[in-house]
């Protein structure tokens, strides 16, 4: 049992890197919008390109609310937060108590 705890405790800490990466993915891409970026940069470009796909529906359902703030980054950091502490702490504590043989 202890080799799938320990290949659900490699998964967990890759998967909380990659959320990692895309939460600060998305910081960079909320400060970047502040300033008017060149729309052919290949980072703005790359930047966008991997985070509208995700704001998108979240625009859709929440809109323009606060007028000209767009708060779907936050709401994608917000849900990224989530996921890592409920998701990512779930397995690990799973793949612990699988070491341990608490699970049967």
């Amino acid at each position: 049992m202890f080799i799938f705890a320990n290949l659900l405790l490699a998964i967990a800490h890759i998967l909380d890197i990659l959320l990692t990466v895309y939460m600060w993915i998305v910081i960079i891409s909320a400060l970047i919008s502040w300033v008017n970026p060149d729309p052919y940069n290949p980072i703005v470009r790359f930047l966008k390109g991997i985070t509208e796909p995700v704001y998108r529906p979240i625009r859709r359902v929440i809109g323009y609310r606060l007028g000209p703030i767009d708060i779907s980054p936050m709401v994608v950091i917000l849900a990224v937060i989530f996921i890592k502490y409920f998701f990512i702490g779930s397995l690990i504590e799973l793949a612990y108590k699988l070491k341990r043989g608490g699970i049967i």
